[in-house]
């Protein structure tokens, strides 16, 4: 059978498109489809759930538009609750955390702080949310907390080892201090001296979001 020239240039053209298509496709190291955003909750107290500031000004929203501008799209939950303690997030993190997260930034402690409670205690609790958050298949990044210097060396002591010796123990991606930056500066508080301002959350995102892509990071590898 002879093909008239027309056909012939169509079978050599569909012959290249199959060819580059396929070359696409079996590149090394090139993604079959575009990855899927993220869904991550932010587990925490009012430094999580924006205390003081319109929803927008929160620690999540602005850490997802943090992320946005580096071209990273993730979705965070606020899941958090002011004025509660560890303890208080191991009573809800069942039902705080849907099925389907992908991963957890988690923020408690500073209340447990602030009224006294035996470090012990917030470490028991700490440690029951990442064991249960763990159980489902959800990782963890752990946002550390840092006692009054004022409350005596035993106690900063017992309560600044909590972070680091959780993170050790489970493998967690750890950012030492929440309020790195932000604690202690009058001018990045609300009048009650203890909330950040809108800009006070923007410095807490700045610090925080290396920790976080490199967390990122490992949730895409599956580690």
């Amino acid at each position: 059978m002879v093909l008239s020239p027309l056909l012939r240039h169509d079978g050599r053209l569909a012959a290249l498109v199959f060819l580059i298509v396929s070359a696409l496709i079996l590149a090394p190291g090139r993604p079959l489809a575009a990855e899927r955003p993220l869904s991550l909750v932010a587990l925490g107290d009012s430094l999580t759930a924006g205390y003081g500031l319109p929803a927008d000004a929160a620690f999540p929203a602005a850490l997802e538009r943090a992320l946005a501008a580096k071209g990273t799209t993730v979705t965070i939950a606020n899941a958090g609750v002011s004025g509660d303690t560890a303890t208080g997030g191991l009573d809800r993190v069942d039902w705080s955390v849907p099925d389907g997260t992908d991963g957890v930034i988690l923020e408690l402690g500073a209340n447990d702080m602030l009224r006294g409670t035996d470090p012990a205690v917030t470490e028991k609790a700490l440690d029951g949310i990442v064991t249960r958050l763990k159980a489902r298949g959800i990782p963890v990044l752990l946002a550390g907390m840092k006692a009054g210097r004022n409350l005596g060396p035993d106690y900063v002591a017992r309560f600044d080892a909590i972070y680091p010796a959780l993170a050790q123990k489970h493998g967690l991606v750890l950012y030492p201090f929440f309020l790195d930056g932000v604690a202690g500066e009058r001018s990045l508080a609300l009048p009650d001296g203890l909330h950040p301002t809108r800009a006070g959350v923007e410095r807490i995102v700045q610090g925080i979001l290396p920790t976080v892509e490199d967390f990122l990071k490992r949730l895409r590898q599956g580690s």
